[in-house]
């Protein structure tokens, strides 16, 4: 395994692709949230709400762009992230989690990260700053 002070800039770190999402993952990331909103785990509350199926959360998916950093927790830590959601993510769908470091200052890593589904449509994208110890 690299680490990340190796990286330079442009350069990115290996992709995760997450597992096909499963309503299952979302039911059980409702009770680990608290956020209950039905169209995330009943499909004709979905549809009546005007989408085409049920959804995933927001900050699942969030939330699981952190698993890009993981295996580098003896370095450092994500010090602060900043996102922006560009598309729904759906059942099934499989994504792809991304990381470009776009600046190095001192113990400081800036990186570009995006979340992509499987016809490559960017669902997020935003920063990471991740601090080096």
């Amino acid at each position: 395994m690299s680490t990340l002070v190796a990286l330079q800039v442009g350069e990115s770190v290996k992709e995760i692709q997450l597992e096909p999402v499963s309503r299952m993952d979302l039911i059980k990331y409702s009770g680990a949230s608290g956020d209950f909103n039905p169209i995330h785990t009943i499909d004709d509350e979905a549809k009546k709400a005007g989408l085409p199926g049920i959804i995933a959360h927001g900050m699942w998916t969030m939330g699981n762009l952190a698993k890009l950093f993981t295996d580098y927790y003896e370095e450092g830590f994500m010090k602060d992230y900043s996102i922006r959601f560009k598309g729904m993510v759906f059942l099934n769908d499989v994504i792809t989690l991304k990381a470009t470091l776009k600046e190095k200052q001192e113990k400081n890593l800036r990186f570009s990260v995006q979340a992509v589904n499987q016809q490559g449509n960017e669902v997020l994208k935003g920063e990471v700053l991740y601090h080096q110890y």
